[in-house]
């Protein structure tokens, strides 16, 4: 470490630390005053109140309310807040957090409000993808540090903007593709990066399982309790669809990224960490809506394949069928001229050796949400830092433009640009709702 990054670490510390015991201080006033509930939340912590993390949970339906619940049951951790634009998800929500610390979040629908909480150290962003890098971005100029589900943008571009707005407001900002953390996915890379395959030259990841059919649905009025022009932000402006709201936004393309960004970020993670390979050079894409006659405008069938100097990865989805690949339903695969290695969460082996090595599961979620509760405190980069939670989250946004544009595309890995197709490169971006535009740096 040079000085200069070991300065800026030590200010960033001193910062957390001066916040904390503010919050602390406050906490106090608090009680005195007659806070229901404080008490027993400070009783609960094992380390002193000014070594506490305090978050905020940001979209807290499905997986927001996962993550949440997984960091309130730290000793070191105070949810504080939860927010969605959703009513009827808080109960919920708050009956898991207060499970876990014993003391019950408040909830509020407008975000911002979350970001405006001096006491509040870090938020927790699991919205729909659309909202990812708006949020991600205002949260870093707020000066909280960030964890952000995964895809981490809804395009490439974001992606690049969330990257320099953690480096220039020098913050954490931890991706949700918690496999990093995941021992067993550790010693499989190592073990393809041994050079015990040999030469590994094709990667290869996949999700096969039998999605089911969202039919059609007609627009409605907006339900009640139900903040709808918020929900919709920097997307464009349309009538209420429940087909097009909780969950289902994924199949959609205003909001989602199909199941490229949905599960494809996981796998393409994997088996891109294992080739030690970034962003390509060339992606082909084919596929189509083959066995869905319904509202959805993503593909139920999809291949892409990623290529790079001397090295290709190759990724398929086919959500009508339950027969996986390697006889795994979700996994990477990496083929070398020596012996081949699949993993999945389940764990890893090796296939065509005579001493066939081989691995069990370990945990994933709860190690990576620790990890970004300790970067926190000591401002280190996190397992799975805004960098490759981008460049891999880029590699679903190559895929997917690749399939829209309907052609090989030729990418500049260097410019983040396509070469010589205009209509690939402005699906690189978005057009934004006025008032929900992306933040200047």
């Amino acid at each position: 470490m040079d000085v200069e990054e070991f300065l800026k670490r030590d200010v960033n510390r001193r910062q957390f630390l001066d916040r904390s015991a503010r919050n602390a201080a406050g906490m106090a006033a608090g009680m005195a005053a007659g806070v229901v509930g404080l008490a027993s939340d400070m009783a609960q912590a094992e380390t002193s109140p000014n070594e506490r993390v305090v978050l905020a949970g940001i979209g807290v339906r499905g997986q927001g309310k996962f993550l949440t619940s997984s960091m309130a049951g730290f000793t070191d951790v105070r949810i504080k807040t939860i927010c969605d634009v959703d009513e009827s998800v808080a109960p919920a929500a708050v009956k898991s957090i207060e499970k876990g610390q014993g003391v019950a979040p408040q909830f509020v629908t407008d975000f911002r409000r979350v970001l405006d909480d001096p006491e509040i150290d870090g938020v927790v962003i699991a919205t729909p993808d659309h909202w990812h890098a708006l949020m991600a971005i205002m949260a870093c100029q707020a000066g909280k540090d960030v964890y952000v589900e995964k895809p981490v943008s809804h395009n490439l571009t974001e992606g690049l903007r969330i990257v320099e707005a953690a480096r220039k407001y020098q913050r954490v900002v931890q991706s949700g593709i918690h496999q990093r953390s995941g021992a067993h996915f550790q010693s499989a890379v190592d073990f393809v990066k041994s050079g015990k395959l040999g030469e590994v030259k094709l990667a290869k990841a996949w999700i096969i399982h039998r999605r089911k059919s969202i039919g059609r649905k007609k627009n409605t009025a907006v339900p009640p309790g139900v903040n709808y022009d918020l929900w919709l932000g920097p997307a464009a402006s349309r009538p209420f669809n429940p087909n097009r709201f909780h969950y289902n936004w994924h199949w959609f393309w205003d909001y989602g990224t199909g199941e490229m960004g949905n599960w494809g970020v996981h796998m393409l993670d994997i088996a891109r960490w294992g080739l030690d390979v970034d962003l390509p050079e060339r992606i082909s894409a084919s596929g189509g809506k083959y066995f869905f006659d319904d509202d959805q405008e993503t593909p139920d069938t999809q291949v892409v394949q990623y290529n790079y100097p001397g090295k290709t990865i190759v990724w398929e989805h086919r959500l009508w069928s339950t027969h996986g690949m390697e006889g795994r339903n979700a996994a990477a695969a990496f083929y070398g001229d020596k012996g081949t290695l699949i993993v999945d969460r389940g764990g890893w082996k090796v296939y065509d050796q005579k001493e066939a090595a081989t691995s069990g599961t370990s945990d994933q979620a709860a190690t990576h949400h620790r990890n970004f509760i300790d970067c926190i405190k000591t401002r280190d980069r996190p397992t799975s830092d805004i960098e490759i939670g981008h460049t891999s989250s880029a590699l679903c946004h190559l895929g997917n433009v690749a399939y829209r544009a309907g052609r090989e595309i030729q990418f500049d890995p260097a410019q983040n640009r396509v070469v010589g197709n205009e209509l690939a490169n402005s699906l690189l971006g978005r057009e934004y709702r006025k008032a929900w535009e992306l933040p200047l740096l």
